[in-house]
């Protein structure tokens, strides 16, 4: 990893006095396959907001390729890519329509549009349906799709927020296989959040759990394992050990059906 890509001191964040994040502290890499856990609430959304600049913290800091996300706000967009865990993609347009419409949002100069589209498609193993309208895709297509629009203007960085929800286990394979083999080609930072603990075992770099607003815990899966003192541990025990419950024991009504209409429309 080439130094640190992602700084963040003492960042906090209130809402009408209910503490969303309370003084959290750390650091990514580059090139890095960072992952954040924790139960609902636990305030991982409300940290990737703030790292995107879509919302302002109370106070701290956090630094995207030493840029002030509150300070150099469209600076730092410029650097790094979005994949939110709602659809982002248009049914009504074809994937190359798609691809050409973020590739002005985010100012490709006009002469590299085309060919960075087809290099994207081909990429992403869908030149062959550069024409074909998005909502006849199945939902690891456009998983594929919306990583795709996000990494167009080659970011330094890519924010995935449950990049792989609603799909199965070979959809879900497959487009890990491309996010790190964008990692590989490219050296993008992936910073992704997750509810599947086999998916951060598998594929980061570290993991983060965060619990009421706090990181309680940083480190390698084996790190974390390691916490339980039991020797076969998975990162699920490592988990539970670190939270004092699960994800499954932690959701509320409106995540589950926010989490099944997500699911829904990916198909």
């Amino acid at each position: 990893m080439a130094g640190k890509i992602i700084e963040v001191s003492n960042l906090t964040k209130k809402f009408k006095g209910f503490v969303a994040l309370n003084d959290v502290s750390f650091s990514v890499g580059g090139g890095e396959v960072f992952a954040l856990l924790g139960p609902n609430g636990a305030g991982k959304s409300t940290l990737i907001k703030i790292l995107i600049t879509l919302l302002a913290a109370t106070s701290g800091k956090a630094l995207v390729d030493g840029l002030d996300v509150a300070r150099r706000a469209s600076d730092v967009r410029h650097l790094i890519g979005y994949v939110p865990q709602q659809i982002s993609v248009d049914g009504t347009l074809t994937a190359y329509e798609n691809l050409m419409l973020f590739a002005r949002l985010y100012d490709v100069p006009p002469r590299e549009r085309k060919k960075r589209i087809k290099d994207t498609l081909d990429f992403l193993d869908l030149g062959d349906h550069a024409n074909a309208l998005v909502r006849t895709f199945s939902g690891g297509m456009i998983r594929k799709m919306e990583a795709g629009q996000a990494m167009l203007h080659r970011p330094k960085v890519l924010f995935l927020d449950e990049p792989t929800i609603g799909l199965d286990p070979v959809a879900r394979q497959n487009v890990w296989k491309h996010l790190l083999e964008l990692r590989q080609t490219m050296g993008t930072t992936i910073f992704f959040s997750t509810h599947q603990m086999d998916e951060a075992d598998s594929v980061s770099d570290r993991v983060a759990v965060m619990n009421n607003g706090k990181l309680i815990a940083i480190g390698t899966s084996a790190e974390l394992k390691a916490k339980t003192g039991k020797a076969d541990a998975t990162l699920e025990d490592a988990f539970i050990y670190l939270t004092g419950n699960s994800i499954r024991e932690s959701e509320n009504f409106r995540d589950i059906k926010r989490t099944r209409q997500t699911e829904k429309r990916l198909g």
